[in-house]
């Protein structure tokens, strides 16, 4: 992985920066949640205030190591039952398909299953959506609901540690969420 990145706790400063991602509609191309008006920072820092509060919701930024660029947002959400929904996005296109979404994936998985005890991770993909689908694949997640142009994909910890032959001993690197 070479460290290219890291992940770090989302702060309501971040939304001088994803606000702009909001209003862009190649970014949220794939997914069900547009936005239906204009995200003004003042928007953006409100609602991502109110998201940082929820106990049940693990919210990260994804930075470039060697700049601390920050560049899209990675999280685990809505987590109850051992169980919890996985998100991401890339916000800076010029990031677009160079590896960073499975290397964010690859640390909050490994914080999921590892810090965090959750035994399952779910998430919901457009069945268009080659580039998610391809890193989803390539993790192990299993496609087990269709509806419309969602698939809903599952990862338990176990086949998480099959597919990427981790033993339970968490593979330390270098603390890459801080």
């Amino acid at each position: 992985m070479g460290n290219l990145i890291y992940l770090r706790p989302l702060v309501p400063e971040d939304a001088k920066i994803s606000y702009q991602w909001r209003n862009d509609p190649r970014i949220w191309e794939f997914t069900e949640f547009k936005p239906t008006s204009i995200i003004t920072e003042e928007i953006e820092t409100k609602w991502l205030e109110a998201k940082l509060k929820k106990a049940n919701d693990q919210r990260f930024a994804i930075c470039l190591s060697d700049t601390n660029q920050y560049i899209g947002n990675i999280q685990i959400i809505d987590i109850e039952s051992n169980k919890g929904e996985f998100h991401l996005f890339i916000g800076e296109k010029q990031f677009w398909r160079k590896g960073i979404g499975m290397n964010a994936a690859k640390l909050i998985l490994q914080y999921g299953f590892f810090d965090m005890k959750l035994e399952m991770i779910f998430l919901f993909v457009h069945k268009n959506n080659t580039a998610a689908l391809s890193i989803y694949d390539k993790l192990g997640f299993i496609t087990v609901h269709k509806r419309h142009n969602q698939f809903k994909m599952v990862l338990t910890k176990s086949m998480y540690l099959l597919e990427n032959k981790f033993s339970e001993d968490r593979m330390t690197d270098n603390e890459a969420i801080s």
